[in-house]
């Protein structure tokens, strides 16, 4: 519906209210979306004694009838690929069940518009309610417009969520007791532990449904294993989509959002549905499903999003949406001879998505290992406690637990913000590594990060402090960089592995997934030693 009513903007002779159709289990929530927004909502029973120009409605379920006025009818969601088990008409597709269309359609609440995406819809529709379908059209659908037109901020979304050179791999879940986050309940907890930190972000759209069923705390709570390694969980009105489309991969159930990211763009896609009533045999998501591979055990997933054909996307977005490009000035168009108004003079066009919400938890203690190969120091890192432990606990002081920062074999300290004391007090590099390794005994080396990027690293043993500064890495005429962080660790491996310690500059390298970043790693000076922090 949102996605819908900006085609009325900048209008003022027409008015918006909203109102919710007694009988939703997710009543609650979807009341709350609209009064964040600012929406004027009127209540069911003072509703119903008005006559209206114009009735809109993204369902035909409910008592729709007790609305008099002309009614549109509005898809949601994609292709209408379920059957909801005791609901309506028995294998009747939501969304196209006569059971509910025939409840409107009197006189007084004639359908005067049915909007579908697609000339199948409108087949499929004729085939069960030859009158229904009299009043059906093709219009195209405005979320995917959206989503279309949000494309090309592909980059802005990556930045907004922290995403970096990283692969985003997006979990899609639809509502039900089919749905992903109700039969795979602990896959993102699993993938969080499985998949290194520097080389993958997680994400996980769940459909307004479930989040109405649980709460926002109970699923957060569900979640939190997943969530406090990082992972991000978006706003179910606008953020989902951003998120597909800044996503490099997608897992997903029976659910229709994973086809608005066929729509966008041919990535690997892989299903975890395992079957079951809800599903319409050659609907546009049952098409997805066969040709997609199939995830079995988290442990296979970088395995399985490989064995991806390209093409199987876009086959199943084509049965699902007509071409898209002029669906709001269809829609617009439609809707305004409904009213007998001519639209205003200007134009309006399908609204960008906005930037989505960064991961509220950010992972600040690794679990690091170290491989040592004829190439370098491959470093994979995983947010402590997820997986095995590794050769050492990389810590940064401040923003973890302080148990952690008494394991740790490396400890950190990032940049501090400017400090707005009229008189301050701050530590140098030389006097903050020591009275680290004084203070945590366990740890064999302190660093400090400065807002260049270089770091200054004291080993416990070591006379000298260090200087550690890692090159760019270009790549398709764009530069990749690696949080300083990562370099540390790798260098502390180096200078605690049987080699001697370095008396000069040289160069050892990293190795994180496919790239390999050099590291410049000598002695410090007297001067940078004193560097305030």
């Amino acid at each position: 519906m949102l996605d819908v009513l900006p085609i009325f903007s900048g209008d003022d002779r027409i008015t918006r209210l909203f109102t919710l159709v007694p009988g939703s289990d997710f009543e609650a929530d979807a009341l709350s979306a609209i009064d964040a927004l600012g929406g004027h909502t009127v209540p069911w029973s003072e509703a119903c004694d008005g006559t209206y120009d114009l009735v809109v409605a993204a369902s035909p379920k409910g008592d729709l009838s007790q609305l008099r006025g002309p009614h549109v009818l509005l898809p949601h969601g994609a292709g209408f690929n379920k059957s909801i088990p005791h609901e309506g008409s028995a294998d009747s597709a939501s969304g196209l069940d006569p059971a509910y269309l025939r409840r409107i359609g009197h006189d007084d609440t004639p359908i005067a518009l049915h909007a579908l995406a697609h000339p199948h819809q409108v087949a499929r529709l004729a085939a069960t309610d030859p009158p229904a379908a009299r009043h059906a059209k093709v219009i195209g659908d405005l979320t995917l417009e959206r989503v279309l037109t949000s494309a090309p901020l592909r980059d802005r979304y990556r930045a907004s969520l922290g995403t970096g050179a990283r692969k985003l791999l997006a979990l899609v879940s639809t509502w039900g007791p089919e749905s992903l986050i109700q039969q795979h309940p602990g896959l993102p907890a699993q993938l969080a532990a499985q998949l290194a930190h520097d080389e993958y972000q997680l994400a996980l759209v769940v459909h307004p449904n479930e989040r109405s069923l649980l709460g926002t705390y109970e699923l957060t709570e569900r979640l939190a294993p997943a969530l406090d390694a990082g992972m991000i969980l978006p706003d179910s009105h606008e953020e989902w989509a951003s998120v597909l489309i800044a996503a490099d991969a997608l897992i997903t159930d029976h659910g229709s959002a994973a086809l608005y990211y066929c729509a966008a763009q041919d990535r690997p896609i892989v299903s975890v549905h395992r079957g079951g009533g809800e599903l319409i045999p050659d609907s546009p998501m049952a098409v997805l499903l066969g040709r997609i591979p199939q995830l079995g055990r988290a442990e296979d997933v970088a395995e399985t999003l490989r064995a991806y054909r390209p093409g199987a996307g876009h086959a199943a977005a084509q049965a699902a949406f007509a071409p898209p490009g002029d669906a709001v000035d269809r829609l617009r168009t439609e809707i305004y001879a409904l009213l007998g108004l001519t639209p205003p003079a200007h134009d309006v066009a399908a609204r960008p998505l906005p930037l989505p919400a960064p991961a509220m938890r950010v992972p600040a203690a690794f679990d690091v290992h170290v491989e040592t190969t004829a190439a370098g120091f491959r470093i994979t890192r995983h947010p402590a406690g997820k997986a095995l432990p590794g050769h050492h606990l990389a810590v940064e002081h401040g923003a973890a637990d302080e148990q952690l920062a008494r394991s740790a074999g490396l400890l950190y300290r990032r940049p501090l913000p400017a400090s707005a004391a009229p008189v301050d007090l701050a530590w140098t590099a030389d006097g903050w590594t020591r009275h680290a390794l004084s203070a945590y005994p366990g740890c064999r080396s302190a660093a400090a990060l400065l807002p260049s990027g270089e770091c200054l690293l004291r080993v416990r043993g070591h006379e000298r402090m260090y200087a550690v500064q890692t090159e760019p890495r270009p790549e398709r005429g764009q530069v990749v960089r690696i949080d300083p962080a990562v370099a540390l660790s790798a260098v502390h491996a180096r200078l605690l592995s049987p080699q001697p310690a370095p008396e000069s500059r040289t160069m050892l390298n990293c190795l994180i997934g496919e790239r390999t970043f050099r590291i410049v790693l000598r002695p410090a000076t007297d001067t940078e030693a004193t560097h305030v922090i």
